[in-house]
């Protein structure tokens, strides 16, 4: 198992692993249809932002992706994993090659918008909910959470 940068033509696998993770939450369908735009990795997409796969006998099993802001400060944009490797410790080493990139980067603060089902992963490895935001769907929220490095 590796971590490689990804491909422009990735981008149809990023999209399915995308749509595939998130329906994990309990998502619906057609909640999932309605996310279409926001879920759709795109080539340029992978051509204008640092984005790395998690593969496995040439098999993409998951990725992240991040865009890199102002002041040393970065987003981790997208952390996603095929469902069948959710809770198997591959978000955890993921996450450690993210971190890891980071600082090798000097980078100061790692902000995210976080699943809410994914809070608690988050606040496992460092991350404090510094605020939240009200989603398409009503009464949801999503954790805006921050670490300085």
């Amino acid at each position: 198992m590796n971590i490689q940068k990804a491909k422009p033509e990735d981008h149809i696998r990023l999209t399915e692993i995308t749509k595939k993770s998130k329906a994990f939450w309990g998502y619906s369908e057609e909640q999932i249809l309605a996310w279409d735009i926001q879920l759709t990795i795109t080539s340029a997409y992978i051509q204008n932002n640092p984005v790395f796969n998690l593969v496995e006998d040439n098999k993409i099993m998951g990725y992240y992706s991040y865009i890199i802001e102002e002041n040393n400060q970065v987003k981790l944009d997208n952390l996603f994993l095929l469902p069948e490797y959710i809770g198997k410790g591959l978000g955890i080493y993921l996450m450690n090659d993210f971190l890891q990139r980071m600082r090798n980067e000097k980078c100061k603060k790692i902000i995210l918008d976080s699943e809410p089902n994914t809070e608690q992963f988050y606040q496992k490895l460092g991350f404090k909910k510094v605020g939240e935001f009200e989603t398409s769907i009503k009464n949801r929220f999503m954790p805006i959470m921050e670490m300085n490095l």
